[in-house]
């Protein structure tokens, strides 16, 4: 076992046993998570969880499996240190909201992407590709804007973009149509 949070020689006692006001035995279980140069994070953990419940789960874990289930318990107390309602869970949906707009953002940018190679495309059918002639390789003529809603827009394009979201548990679908 690590001894951390213990000075040679002399017996320093850990976080817990600094904060519980007993004696640091030298098989202390909390020692090797709770340094005492660290007594903020067995005090949150022993606020939300409780010492006695700590000690409990630490000791029924194998050794190997201790040092991530203190962190677990860390994370989750300070979680709840800063918010009492939800802990950990809050701050997940946090993340989910930003994930959910940022997904957003993204389909919405796809689809601009998407709108202006289809407006490039249709603005110069013949660039370098096809058997068009010189003289046509310019601007389409005007009968080919009125088909696709050019009208007197001045020979440019008009495509309109509308996205729909849909929300199935965790999944979101993106719905691009061009109108």
């Amino acid at each position: 076992m690590k001894e951390s949070g213990r000075k040679q020689g002399v017996a320093s006692p850990c976080a817990a046993c600094k904060l519980l006001r007993r004696r640091c035995a030298q098989d202390c279980v909390f020692a090797p998570y709770f340094p005492a140069g660290e007594p903020q994070k067995f005090a949150n953990v022993h606020r939300v969880f409780g010492a006695s419940n700590v000690n409990k789960m630490l000791q029924e874990l194998p050794v190997h499996q201790r040092g991530d289930a203190v962190s677990s318990m860390v994370y989750e107390a300070n979680a709840r240190v800063r918010d009492p309602v939800y802990g950990c869970v809050g701050a997940i949906s946090v993340l989910q909201q930003q994930i959910d707009t940022l997904q957003t953002q993204l389909a919405l940018a796809q689809a601009e992407v998407v709108h202006l190679q289809v407006r490039q495309t249709t603005s110069f059918p013949h660039r370098g590709f096809g058997t068009g002639s010189p003289s046509n390789s310019g601007s389409p003529s005007s009968s080919n804007d009125k088909k696709r809603g050019g009208g007197d827009s001045g020979g440019a394009a008009v495509t309109t973009v509308v996205v729909r979201v849909f929300s199935f548990g965790l999944k979101r679908v993106f719905v691009i149509n061009y109108i």
